[in-house]
């Protein structure tokens, strides 16, 4: 039997970064994976999808190629060769992880790891052993009862990646990050694409200011959009398929080529042993404390199967923090009202902290300032004039409660407010830390002042 300091079960963004973290620290480290390094994110997920929807915001440059004095002939789209760079980009990254594994001498060990009592893990009939156990398996697409995935007409963001011909049209249920970045890349790929949202406003988790922006931008792009709407029944029998959707005007069907479930994930615990172990569970979450120990020592969790955001970042700052805190190091928990939230259709979308509405649910006195690309020189210049960056601070105290941002660029620009977050930044050392000019960052600046009328360029 093979014996090491740290097992990690599972090589996403958070197993494989905890892995390296763990070498880094002095620990003999070994990572299992099933399938191919790099997990979800980089072979399925966050990485080959933000390579498709470049191929889209190049296609669309090339169609408007005119509104920047240019000339192009006509403007024409390889659907497969699209489809062939993700893939191409997706490799290339698994790739580096396999290198990164190699460099930190982190022994892979290729097959589906089940957890035993005594800390050990079973790969395909051969036991490991070690001093602590990480549980990093991730999430999959998760299927309604209502909108069973069968893989070609009623399909998840897996399939929505490496589709064999491109559809005429498709309906997109759920319009959360995944929903609304692949309703944005088929629209632009020339797909008649409807949005079906059970609640009453797209990208339900953001600001509503943000929501309500994006829906006329996509409605300008020639999106269909469903709010308050749900696919109570789906028909396959035909050459695509029907969709009965429940509106609050009442019952309709829509017919499509394809149906893309996006209604959100579920976690990987199922036959991992978690029963065998004692692990404690509620629903298709692991339980944790603030440093990601199960309830059995030894046993450790982070990512999408634990109750914190799913979201890549986060499982990568809990691998890390987890290990840390197992070194002996001194650490504090994991703020998880300070983690950006990105969405990369076109607008992009990036928000931290309260909202407009939960910062006055709370009861607390605010000021808030919002500054619209339209009125930047930068996005004049660029020709992305959509979109605005809004603020929220506490009146009292000059805390920066929220940051919310839609247009161009955006999910490069949060760092700003997570950070100033993180410091306790004011509204005030805001405006005085100078901006450079032109640039899209001047927004958030400009949007502060705005909060506490200061505003120069409105």
């Amino acid at each position: 039997m093979s014996k090491y300091d740290i097992i990690v079960l599972g090589s996403g963004p958070g197993g494989y970064v905890t892995a390296i973290r763990a070498s880094q620290l002095g620990f003999k480290t070994a990572v299992i994976e099933k399938e191919s390094l790099g997990g979800v994110c980089l072979n399925w997920g966050c990485i080959p999808t933000k390579a498709l929807l470049k191929s889209a915001q190049v296609f669309e440059y090339l169609k408007h190629a005119e509104d920047y004095g240019l000339s192009v002939k006509e403007a024409d789209k390889d659907f497969n060769a699209v489809v062939k760079r993700s893939r191409n980009v997706a490799e290339g990254m698994s790739g580096g992880v396999k290198f990164l594994m190699k460099k930190n001498k982190i022994d892979v060990i290729e097959g589906f790891g089940k957890l035993k009592p005594g800390k050990k893990v079973d790969v395909n009939g051969t036991e490991y052993s070690a001093d602590h156990i990480i549980i990093a398996t991730g999430a999959r697409s998760r299927e309604l009862p209502s909108l069973p995935q069968d893989g070609k007409k009623v399909i998840g963001y897996r399939e929505a990646m490496t589709l064999k011909e491109q559809p005429k049209k498709m309906i997109v249920v759920g319009s959360g990050a995944i929903g609304v970045e692949f309703a944005y890349f088929y629209n632009a790929m020339g797909t008649d694409v409807t949005i079906v949202e059970y609640l009453p406003n797209i990208v339900p988790v953001e600001d509503e200011d943000v929501s309500k922006q994006l829906e006329r931008s996509f409605k300008k792009s020639g999106i269909k959009i469903m709010t308050s709407s749900e696919v109570t029944q789906v028909d396959t029998s035909g050459t695509g398929v029907k969709a009965t959707i429940k509106t609050k005007k009442g019952e309709e069907t829509m017919e499509a080529d394809i149906i893309l479930s996006a209604v959100g994930i579920k976690s990987n615990i199922e036959n991992i042993g978690l029963e065998d172990v004692g692990i404690a569970v509620d629903r298709d979450k692991i339980l944790v404390n603030d440093y990601y120990q199960t309830n059995i020592p030894g046993y450790y969790a982070i990512g999408d199967v634990t109750p914190g955001q799913a979201l890549a970042h986060v499982a990568s700052a809990e691998g890390i923090l987890c290990v840390e805190k197992i070194a002996g190091q001194h650490v504090e928990a994991l703020d998880y009202g300070n983690i950006p939230g990105c969405t990369y259709a076109s607008p992009e979308i990036a928000s931290v902290g309260l909202t407009e509405k939960q910062a006055k649910e709370q009861g607390l006195d605010i000021k808030v300032g919002k500054f619209p690309f339209s009125a930047s020189g930068k996005a004049s210049a660029a020709g992305t004039k959509e979109g605005f960056v809004k603020v929220i601070f506490d009146a009292k105290y000059g805390e920066w409660l929220g940051c919310h941002m839609i247009g161009a660029g955006v999910t490069d620009m949060i760092a700003e407010a997570v950070l100033g977050r993180k410091l306790e930044t004011t509204g005030h050392e805001v405006l005085k830390a100078v901006h450079p000019h032109p640039t899209m960052s001047e927004a958030v600046m400009e949007a502060v002042a705005d909060a506490y009328g200061e505003v120069i360029h409105l």
